[in-house]
């Protein structure tokens, strides 16, 4: 089953030209850098190795998707000099048409964090955790609100090695005073992540842990999905409509996994999911609720060139996204009415196997973007100059992650 400019009737071109309209997903600076394994890290000649190259590289995934206007920063990577840095950031904004998007504060690198951050046993490592998320905030308020999106990697690997209550209240206390400190139109999003890097209990290990802990810190915290972040067999999709039902859906953190926190390419593995997702991002009749949904990639690759893997991926998720906008809802509302469970299955999935490529590459073609993106970056040469210029630095690149 396709689509095409003959065969597709004007209220179906018109609800998917909309999607596609509305849809923007951020690309992550961290995504273009030479990253790794805990076992190692594989340079490509290609790979970033400055800011300014990670915003030209996000830039080219811009101009040739159309959907990715900002880039998430990452405080320690990309703003060494925290505040200082933010002039240099505004450059780069004017100089390559991308913007900055959500601030990523690092609580889990540092030596004094091996017990934790925030629920650190150590008052005064825990106050240093909070200087860092503040200063955070204030990075997003001098760029214009941006979102915070904290990843707590705190936890523990033993039974009995930490009072897991008296963490929640340091989590608690830290969360409000970050929250206190937010612009009038900043957030702070919440992740979750069931384990890695502790294995017996992580602090914030599912979406209730979040969505408690942001409950908690006032109408400005949300709750973030990071799609691979979730345990085998998990509905994630219910997850998300839970969210929604509760105002607490924040955003996304988009890839896909066959294990865990794989940070594969969106698709790669279960572009189903994916689709479930976005339907029922679709079907919610909360238009605030889904309109502050914050749309972001969160993907490190080792084997896949940098600039293709994160085209490939924001073009899976406009695809995706437009699959869900098929979906015949009110026909779909009727048949699970009446509890006529094939004929309601198989509207949704009459939809997920539409192919959406000729519809999506018309309304590539009316917004002057190349029709084939993936075709386009290969015939630009530009991951071929890139790779010239940047193979001496990677080829003697020891830095650490990101």
């Amino acid at each position: 089953m396709g689509l095409n400019g003959a065969g597709t009737s004007a209220g179906v071109q018109d609800r998917v030209w909309a999607a596609l309209d509305s849809f923007r997903i951020e690309v992550p600076s961290w995504g273009f850098a030479n990253t790794g394994t805990r076992f190692g890290k594989f340079t490509q000649p290609a790979a970033a190795t400055t800011l300014e190259e990670k915003f030209a590289d996000a830039s080219q995934v811009n101009l040739l998707t159309g959907a990715s206007p900002t880039v998430a920063l990452h405080v320690l990577w990309d703003l060494p000099n925290g505040k200082g840095d933010v002039a240099e950031i505004k450059r780069l904004e004017s100089k390559y048409g991308v913007r900055a998007g959500s601030i990523n504060p690092n609580l889990f690198q540092a030596q004094e964090y091996k017990f934790g951050s925030i629920c650190n046993p150590s008052a005064e490592i825990r106050g240093n955790a909070l200087a860092h998320l503040l200063d955070s905030v204030e990075i997003g308020r001098e760029l214009g609100d941006k979102d915070v999106s904290l990843w707590i990697a705190d936890g523990s690997n033993y039974p009995g090695t930490q009072s897991i209550r008296k963490r929640i209240e340091w989590m608690e206390e830290v969360f409000a005073s970050t929250h206190a400190a937010l612009g009038e139109h900043q957030r702070m999003l919440i992740e979750y992540k069931p384990f890695e890097p502790a294995f017996y209990h992580t602090d914030i290990a599912d979406w209730g842990m979040a969505h408690e802990l942001a409950r908690r810190a006032g109408p400005k915290a949300k709750v973030l999905v990071d799609t691979g972040h979730h345990l085998q067999g998990t509905n994630i999709e219910q997850i998300v409509t839970w969210l929604l039902y509760c105002n607490a859906l924040g955003g996304f953190h988009f890839n896909d996994r066959k294990y865990a926190d794989d940070d594969l390419t969106l698709g790669s593995i279960d572009p189903y999911q994916v689709f479930r997702i976005f339907h029922e991002i679709l079907s919610c009749p909360d238009e605030a609720a889904v309109s502050q949904i914050a749309y972001m990639i969160d993907q490190s690759h080792n084997l896949k060139g940098k600039v293709e893997a994160m085209v490939q991926t924001v073009v899976m998720a406009q695809e995706l996204f437009a699959k869900a906008a098929l979906v015949d809802r009110e026909k779909l509302s009727a048949r699970q009415n009446s509890c006529d469970l094939v004929a309601a299955e198989e509207t949704l999935r009459g939809a997920f196997w539409t192919d959406v490529r000729p519809i999506v590459r018309e309304w590539r073609e009316a917004h002057k973007l190349p029709v084939e993106p993936l075709q386009a970056l290969n015939e630009s040469g530009y991951v071929q100059k890139i790779a010239q210029e940047r193979g001496a630095r990677n080829a003697n690149s020891v830095s650490s992650y990101a």
